[in-house]
């Protein structure tokens, strides 16, 4: 690859928070070439830069955000932007995604990578205006909610920039904080608005006005549009867009894997009342799209609760699940009106959800007491119980102080059994599927590079098609979509007209070379996938000692307790077979017993820079 201008601004954007300065460099060619864009370009850049030992919240660990050679081309879904650093969450690797329009807007001020270090002495908010960048005081932005703040900086520097936001989860280093963007579209994984706060970096606002180059323009718009008429003509079209991502709510409680009840069990009798056609029937006022978009995931929402009216973008499925089915609310409203406190608050409805079920979970069975909540019962189904949970979290505030942590450290401090319904892997709370009687499922949440997130490997629905209780052929099903889904990642395009409308994904390969002018097909691309995935793998080995197959288990609900109620009902995975998943799926990945990478993988993927880690692990005793 002779430069890295087609398909990419061409420049790397480095900001130093704690002296008020920054510098612009060019795009690397090698980084472009080796490792694409958007989670690609995270991946290494943290590998690279972040110091073994760095504490998360401190100044060293950098906060990075990347775009992909395809976001803002006007090509379908080409609208996500990743975030990275070491995660608060877990003290291991962490990324975010995030659709809207910031990685539109990066492309077209030039630059495909922001890195951000540094810690401010005050409050500040980073301006980039094309060529003009600054760091700005956000001392009356602090305490804010991340939507205040957001229009707060719209009237402050024009309707066109593109911004995200933290809110106070952020400010106060809640380990599961998110970032927001465009008024509902969260980066809400692995605490990375916690490394924002921890920087007292408010906000991002970003406005560009340039084009970016590409290898072959006609051959865009030709491919381009045929894109759009095959994702036109496409039988899930017009089935995907009236309910967006909350209409697989009532196929995931028929299956038996909704989780309800902090995880006891996948089955939740008032799903009906919460699910896409609840949303679309009773609260609905728009659908709301990411750039590029024809199937708008995005469900724009007004509820009155009390006296209160809000709007929120959704609720999406995973909130759906969390506050509704985990928390026991069964009204469209109740989820939506908490949604729309988390959004503000910038807590990740995710992790916030499983966080605020495990300590009602823990209130049930006196673990957590009303000498820990001010006097007043916390109940499973109780709008009231959840909304002063989410406040107190997001404030620090008594109990909530503590569950601030998140719930691996929560059930490590209160004891009392708590450790064994604490839902999570590697510190990172379990999303909205219920896997202990889906084997191909629990093997993606327990291998996730991340901690406990269905984004890298959504298998449920292989695991309906084939069998719930099968190991054979899981793990090679696991690896596969690991590689496919982080993909789109790289690419800087969303999955979902692949996952949810079933649009061909090698597609993107087919457009790969007229923008960007280099040859690759489906499965090199999938190769570079492959290496990043490992790569990821051994930042973990590096910066965690004692890295291995001990990081990879399910929380012991999964394989101790049957299902309550419902499809799956008395059912659960052994513990036996969780560990012969393990072993098959290191065995395919090439990695040894222990889940490290082995030198020659390393080597044939091009991270032979990454060895030396390796051995100095090994030779600890990992």
């Amino acid at each position: 690859m002779k430069d890295a201008r087609h398909g990419y601004g061409g420049r790397v954007l480095r900001v130093d928070l704690a002296r008020g300065t920054h510098r612009v460099e060019p795009l690397d060619p090698e980084l472009a070439r080796d490792y694409i864009g958007g989670r690609g370009f995270v991946a290494k850049i943290l590998y690279d830069e972040v110091p073994v030992g760095c504490d998360p919240l401190g100044p060293e660990n950098p906060l990075l955000v990347a775009a992909g050679p395809l976001s803002g081309t006007f090509l379908p879904c080409a609208s996500k932007a990743h975030l990275g650093a070491k995660s608060p969450a877990t003290g291991g690797y962490g990324d975010a995604n995030v659709g809207g329009h910031l990685a539109m807007e990066m492309k077209h001020a030039g630059y495909d990578l922001f890195i951000i270090a540094g810690r401010a002495d005050r409050p500040c908010y980073l301006v980039v205006d094309d060529d003009q960048v600054a760091v700005r005081d956000a001392s009356h932005l602090w305490g804010k909610g991340s939507l205040a703040t957001e229009s707060a900086l719209k009237r402050e520097l024009g309707e066109d920039f593109q911004v995200a936001t933290i809110g106070p989860a952020g400010e106060n280093l809640v380990r599961f904080a998110c970032i927001t963007h465009d008024f509902g579209r969260q980066a809400g994984r692995a605490g990375i608005a916690t490394v924002m706060g921890a920087k007292r970096l408010k906000a991002i606002a970003v406005r560009g006005s340039r084009g970016f180059p590409l290898a072959d323009p006609g051959a865009v718009i030709r491919v381009g549009k045929e894109m759009y008429r095959q994702l036109f003509a496409l039988p899930g079209f017009r089935d995907w867009t009236p309910y967006g991502t909350a209409g697989v709510t009532d196929w995931v409680n028929r299956v038996g894997a909704f989780p309800t009840r902090n995880f006891q069990t996948g089955f939740f009798e008032a799903h009906r009342d919460i699910g896409g056609k609840a949303l679309r029937d009773r609260i609905l006022v728009l659908d709301k799209g990411c750039f590029g978009c024809p199937i708008p995931c995005g469900k724009y929402s007004r509820v009155t609760i009390g006296s209160d009216e809000v709007y929120v973008e959704g609720p999406e499925y995973e909130t759906v699940a969390m506050i509704g089915g985990d928390c026991c609310l069964g009204r469209i409203e109740e989820v939506a009106y908490v949604n729309a406190v988390m959004d503000d608050l910038g807590l990740d409805t995710i992790s916030g959800g499983n966080v605020v079920a495990f300590a009602l979970e823990c209130f049930d069975r006196g673990i957590i007491t009303r000498s820990d909540t001010e006097g007043r019962d916390l109940r499973f189904g109780d709008l009231e119980s959840v909304l002063w949970l989410t406040r107190k979290i997001a404030r620090r505030e008594g109990i909530g102080d503590l569950l601030a942590q998140g719930v691996k450290e929560a059930a490590a401090r209160l004891g009392g059994g708590s450790e064994r319904f604490a839902i999570h892997v590697k510190g990172l709370e379990v999303s909205g599927y219920e896997p202990r009687y889906a084997a191909a499922m629990a093997l993606a949440y327990m291998t996730c590079d991340v901690g406990a997130h269905h984004n890298r490997a959504w298998a449920i629905t292989y695991d309906v098609a084939v069998g719930r209780d099968r190991v054979e052929g899981k793990a090679h099903r696991v690896i596969e979509l690991q590689h496919l889904r982080p993909l789109f990642d790289m690419l800087g395009v969303c999955r979902f007209p692949w996952v949810e409308v079933e649009f061909e994904p090698s597609r993107y390969a087919d457009i790969f070379a007229p923008v960007t002018g280099q040859r690759r097909s489906w499965e090199e691309l999938l190769e570079l996938s492959e290496r990043v995935w490992n790569l990821t793998r051994m930042f973990w080995v590096r910066h965690v000692p004692g890295f291995g197959r001990s990081w990879d288990q399910a929380p012991p609900r999964w394989y101790e307790e049957p299902a309550l109620s419902g499809p799956t009902q008395g059912k659960h995975l052994s513990r036996d077979t969780l560990e012969r998943l393990l072993d098959d799926y290191y065995a395919l990945r090439g990695w040894d017993a222990r889940g490290l990478p082995t030198p020659e993988k390393l080597e044939q993927l091009g991270l032979g820079f990454t060895v030396p880690d390796l051995e100095r692990a090994r030779g600890a005793g990992t």
